[in-house]
């Protein structure tokens, strides 16, 4: 066998184990419970991970190592690759690897200040926007593999003339919070920190299924009610009521009165908004505002916002992706994010003394 498999006791969602550096942890670790957007099987110490449909990939830990003609190898841990999104760049830092990140598209709405560091002095270059890449400045970030994000856009038949190998990212495209949180396995098998994966998982796992309990617990017959979004251009961009932050709303203990079978955002003509929302107890926004955002920066930027109840009652639920590493982050902080939504909707469930992270009502 061409690398050594650690067997590992495993006690419902716990598990321990001694490995060294080139050992893969037990299979039973890293198949996912809660994402759909890949899977996870072992074939005579070859790890087979699919993404989708239509992609195929071989982990292995020497190049020599065969492995089946449908699946792509990947020699592993890589030790360099680039990132396309905020999303996939929240596994890397939320597992401590920033060293492995030698490209990213951009640095827009960007918090951390070590990838800002990092970019700055070179050590990450900037690589350009889905749909137009540096095909230079990708090869000089000389990466193992690359994660994209399929959409529209695209762009990556440029890339893929390197012949780096193109791996999806499709954290996306969970529905389920802790879905999304759970491809940091995916990225932990990867860059060989599997284990490690494994156990901030099932610690993000274990929280937000008990903070879920306690708002279960509650049995309520009528929940508060919120609404997400705000007018930009012209047209009110709100959150699906499949999304999984609309899951998020949910366990909270919310009721999101947009119930579409949106996966993402839609726009909407603000009559349509308030005819359906004007009433709502909370509002939702997240926003790039220079400075402290108020209700009167709110009003001003559109006039009619002060109709709205929550407007009215001072309860909007606020976060400035200025201040805080939103994007970069919160994937896999799905615990934290339904933490601060109960703090408001039922603060009698959260400690009397807790600071929210992200969101909190605005002053």
């Amino acid at each position: 066998m061409a690398c050594a498999m650690i067997v590992i006791c495993c006690s419902c969602q716990q598990g321990t184990a001694t490995k060294n550096e080139t050992d893969m942890v037990a299979d039973s670790l890293v198949k996912p419970r809660y994402a759909t957007g890949y899977q996870v099987k072992d074939s005579a110490g070859v790890r087979l991970v699919d993404v989708g449909k239509d992609y195929h990939f071989a982990l292995v830990r020497q190049e020599e190592t065969e492995v089946p003609s449908d699946y792509v190898k990947v020699v592993v841990p890589i030790k360099s690759t680039i990132c396309m999104t905020a999303l996939q760049l929240s596994n890397f830092t939320i597992l401590d690897a920033h060293d492995v990140v030698k490209g990213l598209t951009g640095t827009k709405n960007l918090y951390n200040k070590d990838i800002l560091k990092r970019t700055k002095d070179g050590r990450i270059v900037k690589i350009g926007m889905e749909g137009n890449f540096d095909t230079e400045m990708v090869l000089a970030a000389n990466p193992d593999v690359i994660f994209i994000s399929p959409s529209k856009r695209g762009g990556y038949d440029a890339i893929r003339e390197t012949g780096i190998t193109l791996v999806p990212h499709l954290g996306y495209q969970e529905l389920d919070p802790l879905g999304q949180a759970e491809w940091i396995k995916f990225v932990g098998m990867f860059i060989g920190k599997e284990k490690e994966a494994y156990d901030i998982f099932a610690g993000i796992e274990q929280r937000y299924t008990s903070l879920k309990l306690s708002v279960d617990s509650l049995k309520l017959s009528v929940k508060p009610t919120i609404i997400s979004g705000e007018m930009h251009y012209g047209n009110w961009h709100a959150v699906g009521g499949k999304n999984y932050l609309a899951q998020i709303f949910r366990d909270a203990g919310a009721d999101y009165l947009i119930k579409d079978d949106e996966t993402g955002g839609e726009n909407m003509e603000f009559e349509k908004v308030y005819a359906l929302a004007a009433h709502a107890d909370y509002w939702r926004i997240l926003n790039s505002y220079p400075g402290d955002f108020s209700y009167e920066a709110l009003k001003a930027s559109e006039p009619r916002n002060e109709l709205f109840d929550a407007f009215k009652e001072k309860k909007v639920i606020y976060c400035n992706m200025k201040q805080t590493p939103y994007y970069e982050i919160a994937p896999v902080k799905p615990d934290v994010l339904l933490k601060d939504f109960v703090a408001i909707f039922h603060p009698e469930l959260v400690e009397s003394d807790y600071q929210p992270t992200f969101y909190q009502l605005l002053k």
